[in-house]
């Protein structure tokens, strides 16, 4: 169908002019094409404008193609969904779990069992991140291990758990673990495994852990809110070589590449004749999965203001599946029931309506997460792409 685009476009042009991006990029998708590329505003100030070009760093949208490179090992019967994680990756198996502190002093405990691979992907393993739970803040403040934005194995290896496993759905460093654990068992390191299985089908060719000299130039710099609501650029950056490739936060890219990979999943895990999963695992990856772990009552909420706004309960009834936030109920005039969802750090937020059969994407680099008018911004292009539909 033929969407409007002067509808998004000036979306996103008042996302800029309103000033709460420098500049962003969207792309929405159907089984068949792209509906809408567009970009507004600049990688900097008085920079070039955005365009299909600007490289993004994906942040935490790296999670679900990392789940899919798991998901495809399950389906080819080299990985379980009920493994336990601790017998396949011998690092994992020396973790303790955080049982609370005497004085500064982090009181440690085996774990009541090994997390299943299941449970890293969905994110109940009980592993977290410090920016998100006030005891791992703690812990990194009280012993100096490094955390994830260093690149650091230490950051996984030397981090305890926050709780056994099955207890309740906590975000955190999951699939970076499923990284290493898809490195363990395909005998590949993890970005070559992406690139041969995932990124290469799927024609993401823009899409890469170590972006070149020439990839660097088109990337849009990390800008933070300022006390007056303003913009500004930040110093802060990933770290450029990584003792190991996150599959929770370690992709770059642009924002039609992912648009590609929003269709694969539409289209039940299949793009321009190659195929990375089957229809059947692509249904499971969109079914709950948390078995009847509870997720918070409370959001998620920010240990580390710089990094993360507090993101408060989700209005609708929600689960997660296999690499996927899930919505269980239709959203009026917007995504209906089933639809996969997540978002990155530095503000991107992506969703796939497999019943509708369309999804899209919204890109920029600003912290911290869940910024007000980012988030709106997002709410609006996705109700005006279903305005589009005719869904009410």
């Amino acid at each position: 169908m033929a969407f409007d685009a002067s509808t998004l476009d000036a979306i996103l042009n008042n996302a800029v002019a309103e000033g709460h991006v420098p500049g962003l990029a969207a792309v929405v998708v159907d089984r068949d094409g792209t509906l809408y590329s567009g970009a507004a505003g600049s990688v900097r100030a008085g920079g070039e404008a955005v365009s299909a070009s600007t490289m993004f760093r994906y942040a935490s949208c790296t999670k679900a193609i990392a789940s899919v490179a798991a998901l495809q090992l399950i389906e080819q019967g080299k990985l379980s969904l009920d493994d336990e994680v601790s017998a396949l990756l011998p690092e994992f198996a020396k973790l303790q779990v955080l049982d609370g502190f005497d004085g500064d002093q982090p009181i440690l405990r085996p774990p009541a069992r090994s997390p299943l691979v299941r449970e890293l992907l969905t994110h109940s393993s009980g592993l977290t991140y410090f920016f998100t739970n006030a005891a791992m803040a703690q812990f990194h403040a009280a012993t100096g291990a490094p955390d994830i934005l260093t690149g650091q194995k230490a950051a996984l290896t030397d981090v305890p758990l926050a709780r056994d496993p099955g207890q309740i759905w906590d975000y955190g460093t999951n699939t970076d673990w499923l990284g290493l654990l898809v490195e363990q068992v395909s005998g590949q390191s993890f970005d070559a495994y992406l690139d041969e299985h995932v990124l290469g089908p799927l024609g993401m060719t823009d899409v890469t852990f170590s972006p070149t000299p020439e990839q660097r130039d088109r990337l849009m710099p990390v800008h933070a809110r300022t006390p007056d609501g303003g913009l500004a650029e930040t110093p802060l950056e990933l770290a450029e070589n990584p003792e190991y490739f996150s599959g929770g936060h370690g992709l770059y890219g642009t924002a039609e590449a992912y648009g590609r990979f929003l269709r694969a999943m539409l289209r039940g895990g299949e793009l321009d004749g190659n195929r990375i999963l089957q229809q059947e695992t692509v249904e499971l990856a969109f079914s709950d999965q948390l078995r009847g772990v509870p997720m918070p009552t409370d959001g998620i909420v920010s240990t580390v203001p710089e990094l993360t706004n507090d993101v408060p309960p989700f209005p609708f009834a929600e689960s997660w599946g296999l690499g996927f936030h899930l919505v269980l109920e239709d959203v009026p005039g917007a995504r209906r029931a089933g639809t996969g969802d997540w978002a990155g750090i530095f503000n991107l937020y992506y969703w796939i309506d497999r019943s509708t059969g369309v999804g899209g994407m919204i890109l920029t680099q600003v912290l911290p997460f869940f910024d007000a008018g980012v988030v709106t911004t997002s709410m609006g292009l996705e109700a005006a792409v279903y305005a589009e539909l005719g869904i009410a």
